[in-house]
């Protein structure tokens, strides 16, 4: 297995604060994605970071080797509808995890 950090950039540092109706509904769909994500294994945490700096989102992706994490990213909903959210993706060099019952 392979992980993976992810941050989910949103289209502004205000995002949460002021989000349409349209984005609303959008960030609605992003959470059914990713809950689904967690609920085949491939996704060890996900959620909103609320940093001083802005807020972004933060996923841990568990890949087996040779998956690519991009069309992962790509397929979520926010990003798929082009009003600004970005990923930022990276791979960790290692991971301690627990053990399997």
């Amino acid at each position: 297995m392979k992980y993976h950090v992810v941050r989910l950039m949103p289209p502004r540092v205000t995002f949460i604060a002021d989000m349409s109706p349209r984005e609303r509904a959008l960030m609605e769909e992003h959470s059914v994605y990713w809950r689904r994500l967690v609920a085949d294994g491939m996704v060890v945490i996900v959620g909103p970071v609320l940093d001083a700096a802005g807020p972004y989102g933060l996923c841990v992706l568990r890949l087996k080797d040779g998956l690519d994490p991009g069309p992962i990213c790509a397929g979520d909903p926010v990003v798929k509808a082009g009003i600004g959210f970005r990923f930022e993706v990276a791979p960790m060099a290692s991971a301690i995890v627990p053990e399997s019952p």
